[in-house]
């Protein structure tokens, strides 16, 4: 859990906003964001598959898997997996038709529909992370219940 929360908290609030301030052009930081997100959204499904297949090995029943915790995992994958198959791949397709974000006229509806998109998945991001502090809350209750 510590290693999807860290990465995306790493990527939201250190290399996204470093990317802008200190590459030549908005469109190689937003390739170099774009790279990186896809990246962590595998890390982060592996991690969600990870986690929720040791509670089941851990409690021996797959009702452990309809408790609060594990449906915020359940959650944090769900949402990533839509990032990453719905909306990312639409705002590809969008910076390819464009050719260039920078180069693209502000009132262009190309732009318009891509910053639609990226407030999604701004949104998207942020679900994921709210449902893995909540998560890890959560499971750090129980452990401490268990004891």
């Amino acid at each position: 859990m510590s290693l999807w929360l860290g990465s995306d908290v790493f990527l939201s609030f250190v290399v996204a906003p470093g990317a802008f301030r200190i590459l030549a052009s908005r469109d190689s930081a937003g390739a170099m964001v774009g790279f990186g997100l896809s990246r962590m959204h595998m890390i982060g499904v592996v991690c969600g598959i990870a986690i929720l297949l040791a509670r089941v090995l851990r409690t021996r029943t797959f009702s452990s898997l309809a408790v609060p915790a594990a449906l915020c995992v359940v959650l944090m994958i769900g949402l990533t997996v839509v990032s990453q198959h719905a909306v990312s791949p639409k705002m590809a397709a969008l910076r390819t038709q464009m050719g260039s974000i920078q180069a693209t006229a502000a009132d262009s509806p190309l732009i318009a529909e891509f910053s639609r998109l990226h407030r999604i998945s701004v949104s998207l991001e942020s679900g994921v992370l709210l449902a893995g502090f909540a998560a890890m809350y959560l499971m750090v209750r129980e452990l401490g219940a268990g004891r």
